[in-house]
């Protein structure tokens, strides 16, 4: 692994780490489900995975940023339009913005995806399969753009198809939330 990749690894679990420790008991806590329900299964799982990390806008509390539960895996908020990232220097080689939704890097820029079951701008019209195959690859909707850092598809991958299916049964059950996410920005190769 490169000096680069490996420096966006660990700032990105520094990142999620200080977030976690943010978010209120009412996001963070779940138990362990029961067997056989995939919605309490998921529920665990998303909360375990720190999926609310990045998909959970950040606002400003009374303590500092904390999860705006309102907007809840809804992705980098529309409405907010962010500068281009600073150049990268030295060992600061990826960025985040203050939201907790977008961050940039060697990769380009990532911005958090809905992932509420709005049919128009979420996972509304993804179908499990769909959702599987995306966390397998690596790829938006299992074949398309690379999905990118900090998503960490690479462990999901390895995740069972049990599994992954309460996650996506978990966030079809969430309230959907109209918000088109930008599409994230693949950086060009070098030359």
């Amino acid at each position: 692994m490169s000096d680069r990749r490996l420096a966006a690894r660990c700032a990105a679990a520094l990142i999620v780490t200080a977030v976690a420790a943010s978010f209120p008991a009412s996001l963070a806590a779940a138990e362990p489900a029961a067997p056989g329900n995939a919605v309490e299964r998921g529920t665990f799982l998303v909360t375990l995975g720190g999926c609310n990390d990045c998909h959970t806008p950040l606002r400003m509390g009374p303590k500092g940023p904390e999860p705006d539960a309102t907007r809840l895996l809804s992705g980098h908020p529309a409405k907010l339009v962010l500068p281009p990232p600073p150049a990268p220097q030295g060992p600061w080689v990826w960025f985040g913005a203050a939201s907790g939704t977008a961050f940039a890097g060697p990769w380009g820029v990532s911005y958090a995806a809905n992932l509420t079951p709005d049919e128009a701008t979420g996972l509304g019209s993804w179908t499990e399969a769909q959702f599987i195959s995306a966390m397998r690859t690596g790829r938006h909707l299992g074949n398309g753009r690379p999905i990118l850092p900090p998503m960490p598809w690479q462990g999901l991958a390895h995740m069972t198809d049990a599994d992954l299916k309460a996650i996506f049964a978990y966030l079809r059950s969430v309230p959907a939330i109209q918000n088109a996410a930008p599409e994230s920005v693949v950086a060009a190769a070098p030359k």
